[in-house]
């Protein structure tokens, strides 16, 4: 499942063509979890990339992993994890393919990996896997390119509210859907919707 968008990644790590890598966190999980109902917890990240969003967490005493595909992404983030002084678990893993070691959690994050997937099946599945990997009640929060974002524009792939709910609906009740954008170096950063749900 997904092995041609994994590879996908992996070339973008290895050509350096990694837009979505901004050296902070992005400031919608900040909000939600300074703001939200998410207390501290074993979390994960799914394509956590060089692993700002890990770290943050992990400041915040969060007991957290985060799993990608490409090694080149891993390799960084372990290395700021250490610059930083935290302790994260970082590894090299496709959620389709295996189950994550540490689980149940009760948090999941991702930012731009559920999005990437083209098919209304592929997103349910990564919503099945999602809601596999937490514990009764656990809650996703998914950052999704929106369709909102003007057509031709350069950015992440653009997904509807209606394919977010399609996909992840069987699986999770929605706490939360809200227009919103990524975190960006560019000027005018992609829109977006940020979404909270909880496993049902």
């Amino acid at each position: 499942m997904g092995a041609s968008k994994q590879e996908e990644y992996k070339e973008q790590y290895k050509a350096k063509s990694t837009p979505w890598e901004t050296g902070r966190p992005d400031f919608n999980l900040v909000d939600i979890v300074n703001k939200g109902p998410i207390d501290k917890c074993k979390a994960l990240e799914v394509g956590c990339g060089f692993g700002h969003n890990c770290i943050w967490l992990a400041q915040q005493k969060f007991s957290v992993t985060g799993v990608d595909v490409s090694e080149i992404a891993l390799q960084k983030a372990k290395e700021n994890a250490l610059e930083n002084n935290v302790s994260c678990t970082f590894l090299l893993l496709d959620i389709f393919e295996k189950d994550i070691p540490g689980f149940p959690f009760h948090f999941i994050f991702d930012r731009g990996c559920f999005h990437s997937y083209d098919s209304d099946h592929d997103r349910k599945q990564f919503a099945e896997r999602a809601a596999y990997h937490l514990d009764e009640a656990g809650l996703w929060f998914t950052i999704v390119g929106s369709t909102d974002e003007p057509p031709g524009s350069f950015g992440p792939p653009r997904r509807s509210a209606r394919d977010v709910v399609v996909a992840v609906e069987p699986f999770f009740e929605i706490l939360s859907l809200t227009a919103s954008h990524f975190e960006s170096n560019r000027p005018n950063p992609p829109r977006a919707w940020a979404c909270l749900m909880k496993k049902r």
